[in-house]
């Protein structure tokens, strides 16, 4: 992930104002999904951030945004808001990070740390600064996975040290590595997009479903104007849902064209494309999710993925397939 710091007496202010969450009122030791948004009001960038003291912010950007985030972040720093005092550093190569997640994280962790890791203690969405195996930590419970989850974050000089540690300690609790295609399956089941991917540079946060992270008493925040205007709120906007095939084996292709109707063909339009496409081996069938012209709307409603070897029927469903309580995330 990239990092970025971000320090000063009035980094409550630049945030306020950059991002669409409001952050005034999050306390220290507390995280929130923070969504970046262009002028023209479309999805930019998203990751958690921490308030890691009073005055600073541990923010984390999608994997290789570090760079045009922070250039965004200076462009607006020295060109609008010069008068803020705020500090902004890229600690994308300071820390290593090891993400622990499963059932048994916490007894995996709980002999080489220092921090009290109950659920009381630690909550989901915080971040508390610590030491893991004598080595300086912050510690975020945070999950991408849709499971009990910790992201250790330690000097980067010590990152294989830590990560052996860690390896050492789960053997007990049968712990396994896992790489980025399972990462991609685990979080498509919760629903959790990745910008990029399920966005396309003309994604709203309401087409991604993410409405309820834009602080509704802010004054302003960049690309707030945009997203008044009329077409962004239409609801034929193409909006992020879930989309489960009849054959619960079939495996749909990503980008493939979402159409009404079987058989449709030029110049009928699409109304999407289909966006992530996984097999799900803890619900045994596949998911996808796909952007969907007034996609909830839909949900329950039976459209075609249009292949070469023919029509593919779908159901349109919500994009949480998995958990959709999040009792596991609170463990």
């Amino acid at each position: 992930m990239g990092k970025i710091e971000v320090v000063g007496k009035d980094a409550v202010t630049f945030m306020n104002r950059l991002y669409v969450n409001a952050w005034t009122g999050l306390a220290v030791g507390r995280c929130r999904y923070g969504l970046l948004l262009r002028d023209d009001g479309f999805v930019y960038d998203d990751g958690v951030v921490a308030r890691v003291s009073e005055n600073r912010f541990h923010v984390t950007t999608t994997t290789g945004g570090a760079p045009r985030v922070l250039a965004m972040m200076e462009d607006y720093l020295q060109t609008e808001w010069s008068d803020l005092k705020v500090w902004l550093t890229s600690t994308t190569e300071q820390w290593a990070v090891v993400a622990v997640q499963g059932p048994k994280a916490r007894a995996v962790l709980a002999g080489l740390v220092d921090i009290d890791l109950a659920a009381a203690a630690l909550p989901h969405m915080s971040v508390a600064l610590g030491h893991i195996c004598g080595v300086p930590m912050r510690l975020f419970r945070v999950s991408f996975t849709g499971e009990l989850g910790f992201e250790v974050n330690v000097p980067a000089d010590f990152g294989p040290a830590v990560w052996e540690a860690l390896w050492d300690a789960g053997q007990a609790h049968g712990i396994t590595p896992y790489g980025t295609e399972t990462m991609h399956v685990l979080r498509a089941e919760k629903g959790y997009i990745i910008v990029g991917q399920d966005t396309d540079g003309t994604v709203t946060p309401d087409d991604a479903g993410l409405g309820w992270a834009i602080g509704k008493n802010k004054p302003d925040f960049v690309g707030k104007r945009s997203l008044e205007r009329a077409a962004m709120t239409s609801p034929q906007r193409r909006q992020l849902v879930g989309l489960l095939t009849t054959d619960p084996q079939v495996v749909l292709e990503e980008g493939a064209q979402v159409m009404a109707q079987a058989g449709a063909r030029a110049p009928a339009r699409a109304l999407g494309h289909v966006t992530s496409s996984y097999h799900s081996s803890v619900l045994g069938r596949s998911i996808a999710m796909g952007l969907v012209a007034g996609g909830r709307a839909r949900i329950g409603e039976t459209l075609y993925v249009s292949v070469p070897a023919g029509d593919i029927p779908v159901q349109v469903a919500s994009p949480v397939f998995y958990d959709p309580q999040g009792r596991r995330l609170h463990a």
